[in-house]
């Protein structure tokens, strides 16, 4: 069974830094991919950040694109996003997913947009931008 867990949300101040992390079981990373996604209030969840499975290739959305770094660790089955200089337009819930078919994800997030056919999601874990 597939699962993520987040954890690393909370409030922070406009300009801070937080990282978050996504930890996997029941899979390994070089099989699937991973995507960081956020939701604000009202809004769509849109794509955030990718990386691919055999690759490691990294993939930005142009929101997260010189801010955000997406980077894993296989011995952990863990990956992280570390978001620096943060806007209040950050505020969000932050997901991370999981797809087997990681390239169409990775891809579609670049783009912002969440790929369909993602294998499992995670709950989530909140982001607060705010002074």
């Amino acid at each position: 069974q597939l699962q993520l867990v987040e954890s690393g949300g909370g409030l922070v101040q406009p300009g801070g830094s937080l990282r978050l992390s996504c930890r996997v079981s029941g899979f390994t990373l070089d099989k699937y991919g991973i995507g960081w996604f956020r939701q604000a209030p009202g809004k769509e969840r849109e794509g955030v950040a990718c990386i691919s499975s055999i690759t490691g290739i990294e993939h930005y959305a142009d929101s997260a694109k010189g801010r955000f770094t997406i980077s894993r660790d296989n011995a952990k089955n863990t990956v992280d996003l570390q978001m620096n200089s943060l806007k209040p337009d950050d505020t969000a819930t932050y997901y991370c997913a999981a797809a087997r078919s990681g390239q169409a994800m990775c891809i579609m997030t670049t783009y912002g947009q969440v790929y369909s056919g993602v294998d499992s999601w995670g709950e989530g874990t909140l982001v607060t931008v705010s002074s």
